[in-house]
């Protein structure tokens, strides 16, 4: 586990220092970095079907979504226990405060370890375990989203929610991810119902790999506050338009989406049309460990590919906190981070 660092002073201004951020498309289990799961592994007397860490990263390599998931679920055999799930949790806010992340609203993927055997209970206790000391540890206030799978079947969703019932006052949204195509959102329209019932945020993955009509069910049936991806949008004026009149948030992310074949080159990425159409856009990492950085990092790598300049950082950065499920005044604090930062 990471050692214990004092929260960061958020009167500080480092100039040269990451854009204060927040976060909203991170699926914790994609933050499994190989030195982590290799210890995982064996303190859990799990085989792992790769040697060395080396050649672990080597398997990082990935033709599309599926092809990154068959190793994304298979890694996951080592996360077991509660400790399991805070360390993992740790690291990652450990690796998030390094990059300016103030703010973190995080996925997990329950179906994926109950599949397993590892009961709802333990990933919720493991994860929050870890969160309840954030603010305090790492400055970074976080919100935990349970996401369900959408290969899985619309009965395993519900069965999955009404496991997690006795821990929903940990739980702010619920969301939809893995393998896209084939798998609308509509899918889960009852589950998401009974989720807004409960008094849940709602989320969902959508026009990534699958076409812009994905997105219109996420908005239309399942109620949607925030499309994570969405970068098929811009292939329907009048889902840009709903998009914009609503301000509806995209978690972009942009690494994640050159890593998994959805745009060709980083110089390519639909980024600045997006901006310019009035979107309101965000950046994320999405699997920062599987696909080369973590939340900076894709700050970086999109203002050095696409020429973007500070003022656009701090946009992006701006609507990363204008997209989140923070309260208002908190929202507000770390919004004049923002305006203030590199500024003193």
């Amino acid at each position: 586990m990471p050692p214990t660092s004092p929260a960061p002073d958020p009167a500080q201004n480092a100039a040269d220092g990451p854009f204060p951020k927040a976060e909203l498309h991170l699926h914790i289990e994609g933050t499994l970095e190989p030195e982590l799961a290799f210890a995982l592994a064996e303190r859990n007397g799990v085989t792992l079907p790769y040697a060395t860490e080396d050649e672990l990263r080597r398997a990082y390599s990935f033709s599309d979504l599926q092809s990154f998931l068959n190793l994304y679920y298979a890694l996951m055999a080592v996360l077991r226990t509660e400790d399991d799930f805070a360390d993992l949790t740790h690291a990652y806010l450990a690796r998030a405060q390094a990059q300016g992340v103030r703010h973190a609203e995080i996925f997990f993927d329950p179906q994926a370890h109950t599949a397993r055997g590892v009961p709802v209970g333990t990933v919720i206790e493991g994860l929050t375990r870890a969160l309840d000391t954030a603010e305090e540890r790492y400055g970074i206030t976080t919100r935990l989203i349970m996401c369900f799978l959408r290969d899985e079947s619309a009965e395993s969703a519900l069965a999955t929610f009404e496991a997690a019932r006795p821990y929903l006052d940990r739980i702010t949204a619920v969301g939809l991810d893995s393998a896209e195509v084939g798998h609308p959102p509509s899918k889960f329209a009852e589950v998401y119902a009974l989720a807004r019932e409960a008094g849940l945020k709602c989320v969902a993955h959508a026009g990534e790999e699958g076409p812009p009509s994905y997105v219109w069910e996420a908005l239309d049936v399942l109620g949607v506050d925030r499309v994570d991806h969405g970068v098929r949008c811009l292939e329907d004026e009048k889902l840009v338009a709903r998009l914009v009149a609503d301000q509806v948030p995209l978690t972009v992310c942009p690494l994640s989406n050159v890593r998994l074949r959805v745009i060709g080159e980083l110089a390519d990425h639909p980024l600045p049309a997006m901006l310019e159409a009035g979107l309101l856009v965000t950046v994320n990492s999405d699997d920062p460990a599987y696909f080369g950085g973590y939340a900076d990092d894709n700050f970086t790598a999109v203002r050095d590919a696409l020429n973007l300049d500070e003022e656009t950082l701090r946009t992006l950065a701006r609507n990363s906190f204008r997209a989140s499920f923070l309260d208002e005044p908190t929202r507000e604090a770390y919004l004049k981070e923002v305006e203030a930062h590199g500024r003193g």
